[in-house]
Order: C-alpha cells, then sequence, then structure tokens
C-alpha cells in the first residue's frame, strides 16, 4: 500500500481512484459536499480512501478556489491572562465556522509584527486580526490589496481598509478616577508600563484628563513591561515615598497584582481602608480572594462573536476608516472603599 506506511508522502487523490477503479474526478466529487455521485461509487471511494489512509487536501483546494481558509492571529504576550483568553475566545469560534486559525506569536515591536504581516501573505491568510503592535500602514494596505479581511483589535489605526475593534478606555478611565474620588482618595496614582500601546497609553491618559478637569494631578509609574513585576516594583517606588499615594489605577489587572502584593508584603498596607487599588480587563486572577480587585471588564466573547461574525459574512475591507467601540463594565470587590 504505496504511500500508507510513515515517512513517505501523503496519499493523492489519484491513488485513491486507482484503487477504487473510478475517476479522479468521482473521488472529487466524493469529498465535495453537495456533489453528485452514485452511492456505489461513493462507498468505493471511502473504502479505497481508508485504505490507503487519504485525506482531503483542503488548503490545496483552498488555494485554488482562493479561499485558503486561513486566519492569521499576530500577537504577543501570549501567556498573559488577558492575550490567553482573547486568542482561545477568537480560535474557538473560527474552528467553529470550519477556518483555521494561525497563531503568528511576536515580540509586539514594529519590525516583528511586519515580518508577521508578510507571513500572512505567504501563507494566503483570508484574514488578519492582530491584536498586539502597530503594523506598518503601507503593509497593512498591501495585506487589504491581496484581498485580505485585516482587524486591528485595541489599536488606534485610523487606517483605510482595516477594522478597529475597540473597548472604551475613556469612559473606563473617567469612571475609575470618581470611583476613587467617591472613595475619599486624593493623592492617586497610575500604574503604567513602557510597552507604549494604544491601549496602555490611551488608558492613562485619559485617567490623567479626568483628575485634571478635576483639579488633580496624578503620578504616573511606568517601571516596566505590561507585568507582574511592574506592578509590584511601582508599589515599592510609589509607596516609599514621604507623600505616597492612597489610591492607584492600574491599567491592567497583571499590574495591579503585582501592586496590590507588593502594598502588602513590603509596607504592609491595608487595602482599601489606607489604600485603593483599580484594575482594567477582569482576567481570571482579578476574582481570586487573594486581590477580590475592583476592574473593568472587557466583553471577550462579545467581541470574539463580532470579528468572527464578521468574517464569516465574507464581508470585505472598508473604504473608510472605521472603528467598533465595545463598552467597559465596572466590576465592584474588595479594592476600593464602598460607594
Amino acid at each position: 500500500m504505496t504511500g500508507a506506511k510513515r515517512g513517505r508522502s501523503f496519499v493523492s487523490a489519484q491513488q485513491v481512484a486507482e484503487l477504487a477503479g473510478v475517476s479522479r474526478s468521482a473521488v472529487s466529487r466524493t469529498f465535495t459536499d453537495g456533489a453528485s455521485v452514485s452511492e456505489a461509487t461513493r462507498e468505493r471511494v471511502l473504502e479505497a480512501a481508508q485504505t490507503l489512509g487519504y485525506h482531503v487536501n483542503h488548503l490545496a483546494r483552498g488555494l485554488i478556489n482562493e479561499s485558503s481558509g486561513i486566519v492569521c492571529l499576530i500577537a504577543g504576550d501570549v501567556a498573559t491572562p488577558y492575550q490567553s483568553r482573547m486568542l482561545d475566545a477568537i480560535s474557538r469560534r473560527l474552528q467553529a465556522i470550519n477556518q483555521v486559525a494561525m497563531l503568528i506569536n511576536t515580540s509586539g515591536d514594529g519590525e516583528s509584527v511586519a515580518k508577521a504581516l508578510r507571513q500572512t501573505l505567504n501563507y494566503r491568510a483570508q484574514a488578519t486580526i492582530v491584536l498586539s503592535g502597530a503594523p506598518p500602514a503601507a503593509l497593512i494596505e498591501t495585506c487589504v490589496a491581496s484581498g485580505q479581511h485585516v482587524i486591528l483589535i485595541n489599536r488606534d489605526d485610523p487606517l483605510t481598509g482595516p477594522e478597529n475593534i475597540v473597548v472604551d478606555n475613556v469612559a473606563a478611565a473617567n469612571e475609575a478616577f470618581h470611583m476613587l474620588r467617591r472613595a475619599g482618595c486624593s493623592r492617586i496614582a497610575v500604574v503604567s508600563s513602557l510597552a507604549g500601546t494604544p491601549s496602555i497609553v490611551g488608558r492613562e491618559e485619559a485617567f490623567r484628563q479626568a483628575a485634571a478637569a478635576e483639579g488633580f494631578e496624578v503620578t504616573v509609574a511606568r517601571t516596566g513591561p505590561t507585568a507582574y513585576a511592574s506592578g509590584y516594583e511601582a508599589a515599592r517606588q510609589l509607596l516609599a515615598r514621604s507623600d505616597r499615594p492612597d489610591a492607584a489605577f492600574c491599567v491592567t489587572d497583571l499590574l495591579a497584582c503585582g501592586f496590590l502584593d507588593g502594598a502588602r508584603t513590603e509596607f504592609g498596607m491595608a487595602v482599601p481602608e489606607e489604600l485603593c487599588v483599580v484594575g482594567f480587563d477582569d482576567i481570571e486572577q482579578a476574582g481570586w480572594a487573594s486581590y477580590g480587585l475592583t476592574t473593568f471588564r472587557q466583553p471577550i466573547d462579545l467581541m470574539a462573536d463580532h470579528i468572527v461574525a464578521k468574517l464569516a459574512a465574507g464581508e470585505p475591507g472598508v473604504s473608510a476608516p472605521t472603528v467598533t467601540t465595545f463598552p467597559v463594565t465596572p466590576v465592584w470587590r474588595r479594592t476600593v472603599r464602598p460607594k
């Protein structure tokens, strides 16, 4: 049984046709939904396919039909709770509509994202979803021109062609500031990161503007990447000051978890009696008993539903910049004093 042995090349449809005693086109029709083929021929083809270990080459078929079924997910920091949840939500929904999710893991910088976008062209991806980094505009335009549906998540690029999916960072940051003010906090810090992503910068700037509108100046700490350790280090630096803050808005929950542990471990501070903390994302850890973090929930499932519905509908790129904004929901737990 040539081709059935391990280490040999894949079994071809022609080999199946020869064993079944039918034409090559009969094999193709057998494995094409809705195609006309007699029951006797179908049975012979399926028996031959099982004997040889034949599987349809959907990639080749898709390329012939100019529909590869490949959706590339470009992401960095894939091990972080938020990113892994988003990837899980999107990939599961893609599988449900028979699309193949291809993850391209990047460092998030411009060059690595550009390299990833070039890979999507090499693999004839049907669509690309960018979760991290700021891809070059010219390269995005090339992807759109090649027929790709490009979706950018939490970016702020006013480009023609791709669709931008964002959450309302401004409304959340405003609400976070007023949460802390209603709790009686007056020395407020923002715990941010050096990542400089549009979502991080957007939350930080919106919070500062909300504070400025009320006559408050906030202290901003950026001690490293968007990671637990950076939040912990921010606590060590901010809370060692003589005018240490009595509240902090952390632009992600991961930073908030580190900040809370730093405050309690290094300084023995009581939360929320001495220190109030608000996060952003509502990752799983935010609800753990050890944190009980008051935060803002991103509607990951709704965003994933929207994205995959767009792809399933086969909607092409748009002729003008378009942004779909999703609201976030405050989740009250135990790190902010009662309203």
